[in-house]
């Protein structure tokens, strides 16, 4: 094989991985959350993860996003591992909970794949209320502090 016969293979193998590396990356992007579908964001001013989140995090997504055992990479017994995301990366845009992950997945909005609690849990735990994903909605829109 000549150089430059070497050096065409080498590009041909080059552009084939990074397609494919570009398929697999659209293959992990969610399709924008239908807004319309979700419960308004609650009126209440100051709601924080402390005051207000953690507690609805605790009753309905803790046993199995925690710190011991986070499934997906996902930790919500804490406001920092809340903000880090998962596996898929972040789950929170402060300031913007229509287009937040969490929110659509509480929500069961989109995907029932990505429902979470998911239905049929072992746990049995239930979905949230609209009040509940109110309330996870403004704090999000207030910056998820």
């Amino acid at each position: 094989m000549t150089f430059s016969s070497k050096i065409i293979t080498f590009a041909i193998a080059a552009s084939v991985f990074a397609l494919s590396v570009s398929g697999q990356a659209e293959e992990h992007k969610r399709p924008a959350i239908d807004a319309s579908k979700l419960p308004p964001a609650s009126t209440k001013p100051g709601v924080t993860y402390a005051g207000d989140i953690k507690a609805i995090f605790e009753k309905s997504c803790v046993k199995c996003h925690n710190a011991e055992k986070p499934k997906a990479k996902l930790n919500l017994t804490t406001l920092a591992g809340a903000l880090k995301g998962g596996e898929d990366g972040k789950v929170i845009e402060p300031g913007n909970s229509a287009k937040s992950m969490l929110v659509a997945s509480v929500a069961h909005v989109g995907d029932e794949d990505d429902w979470m609690p998911p239905k049929g849990n072992k746990a049995n735990i239930g979905p949230l209320t609209a009040e509940q994903v109110g309330l996870i909605r403004a704090w999000i829109d207030q910056g998820a502090k």
